[in-house]
């Protein structure tokens, strides 16, 4: 008598240290949606972001917003992991053509081999390591006369953030590197090692609006003396130490807080953010078509004033037909699913 074949037996999961996988490189549940896709859902229902994921913000007002039609052109100047495209490209066909750049060389890769899985074809996506401020060098190298739609996305990625190899994040201990490219320009302990106490005080309010910036500049560069400011946990202790003279209360209230404005500060001058994103703004009229439109999101009170004043400047001379006076933000209920979004601001032009 013959015996049925016995099932195929279950995947074995990875085994790690521990009753809960600490790594980045451990969470093989998130990182395997396909084969664990009841995990990632978990993550998500709780509000929080899967290891190596990312969740793309404000997308059906950008979808508003933008208007994408078959046959544009457009430009995604921060790539990224891709959400926003993913949502745009099937608007654009037939016909239509996206331009993906990203000056991240480790991430970019894997956002076109995730699209290409999605069925979208070179023809109809283009993916270009480059600085978003050159899109326009970009356009003119694939003979293309403009764009119809240009968004740019200036948050860094859950990818970047949550892969402890790019030091981007205190929550996991890693060499401070801050790099989008990290083949390119001085890692961020390196970066520091060049600046004076009031340099530091200077860049963590310019950049961050930090209110203790003058308790923590000196210990920054005690510190960088004493152990180099090499890691991440590095950093963060650093901070800690700075905020000590102030009352118990306000150091839990304000620590974790304190510690993420000193890494994005840093983050903004080791990739020269302000003066990149500037450069994009006076170009932007330039290769956008007649009727064009832009959308940018940003999550700075830096960056918004930038983009604020671009538009307002280009609008009054005529170049902008409309902007959006009121800058428009996630609702309640995005926050709650995904609290990175909670400093996005989204603004918006057309040009005449």
């Amino acid at each position: 008598m013959e015996h049925p074949p016995e099932p195929p037996r279950p995947k074995r999961r990875l085994r790690y240290s521990g009753k809960n996988p600490r790594k980045f490189e451990e969470k093989y549940k998130e990182h395997n949606p396909q084969l664990y896709p009841e995990t990632v859902q978990k993550v998500l229902a709780s509000g929080k972001t899967p290891a190596g994921a990312h969740r793309p913000i404000l997308v059906q007002e950008i979808l508003q917003i933008l208007r994408p039609q078959r046959g544009e052109v457009v430009v995604d100047a921060t790539l990224g992991y891709g959400g926003h495209s993913t949502e745009i490209l099937p608007l654009l066909r037939p016909g239509g053509r996206l331009i993906g750049l990203d000056i991240d060389p480790l991430e970019l890769p894997k956002t076109e081999v995730r699209l290409r899985a999605l069925g979208f074809v070179p023809e109809e996506f283009t993916a270009v390591q480059a600085n978003y401020a050159a899109f326009t060098q970009v356009l003119n190298s694939l003979l293309l006369p403009g764009a119809n739609i240009i968004l740019a996305d200036l948050g860094t990625s859950s990818m970047q953030l949550d892969n402890p190899a790019r030091g981007l994040s205190f929550k996991s201990e890693g060499p401070l590197d801050l790099r989008m490219n990290p083949q390119k320009g001085l890692p961020a302990w390196e970066f520091i090692a060049h600046l004076d106490q009031d340099k530091i005080i200077e860049l963590l309010i310019e950049n961050a609006d930090e209110p203790f910036a003058r308790l923590i500049a000196p210990v920054l560069v005690e510190d960088r003396k004493r152990n180099g400011l090499r890691t991440t946990s590095l950093l963060a202790n650093a901070v800690r130490r700075g905020l000590q003279s102030l009352p118990k209360s306000l150091q839990d209230q304000e620590g974790d807080a304190s510690i993420r404005r000193v890494f994005q500060a840093i983050r903004i001058a080791v990739n020269h953010e302000f003066e990149t994103l500037e450069a994009f703004l006076r170009i932007v009229p330039q290769g956008l078509l007649q009727g064009g439109r832009v959308a940018i999101l940003t999550f700075h009170s830096g960056e918004d004033r930038r983009v604020k004043r671009a538009f307002q400047e280009h609008a009054r001379a005529g170049i902008y037909r409309e902007i959006n006076d009121d800058v428009i933000r996630p609702s309640p209920e995005e926050i709650r699913a995904n609290p990175r979004a909670s400093s996005a601001k989204l603004r918006w032009a057309i040009k005449a």
